[in-house]
């Protein structure tokens, strides 16, 4: 995706899977905590009014909506963890995993990517932070709900 473009301008622009159907509307963008990079945008979509988390960097902007090259099936059986929160860094493993996406610093991770149901996931025990990255993701959107632990300085939640 295009770098140098304000990450909030992005809030309400249409999202479309790689065949041109309509996923939804982005609800907020997350940034990367050491770099201030636009990482995930919470996509919200009429499955059940929830918001699906799509990688940024995979997409591309086609006038004043986003593409992604997954399917929507694929979208629809991200992991969701709600909005307005800081992603943590497990979460961001998470969703690195079911896009099967490289890691940064790590390359790619072997096995599958995590399937819909209580069961998914990366396994048991804490995951491996990726070498050279600052922990999780904040919102760009919105300010924090006030649950979980303060983010700290940085590229804090923006509106």
């Amino acid at each position: 995706m295009q770098s140098d473009i304000d990450p909030r301008s992005l809030i309400g622009w249409k999202v479309f899977d790689r065949g041109g159907t309509k996923i939804g509307t982005v609800d907020e963008v997350y940034l990367d905590d050491a770099t201030g990079e636009p990482l995930w945008a919470a996509v919200r979509t009429g499955f059940f009014r929830r918001d699906a988390f799509i990688p940024l960097a995979t997409s591309e902007i086609a006038g004043e909506s986003l593409r992604t090259p997954y399917d929507r099936a694929l979208i629809k059986e991200a992991p969701d963890f709600g909005v307005g929160r800081h992603l943590s860094p497990e979460q961001e493993l998470q969703l690195y995993h079911h896009y099967r996406l490289d890691i940064p610093g790590m390359g790619r991770e072997p096995g599958p990517a995590p399937g819909p149901g209580p069961a998914a996931g990366p396994g048991p025990g804490p995951l491996p932070e990726p070498p050279g990255t600052a922990p999780g993701s904040t919102p760009s959107s919105s300010s924090s709900s006030g649950t979980g632990p303060d983010p700290g300085p940085g590229p804090g939640a923006v509106a």
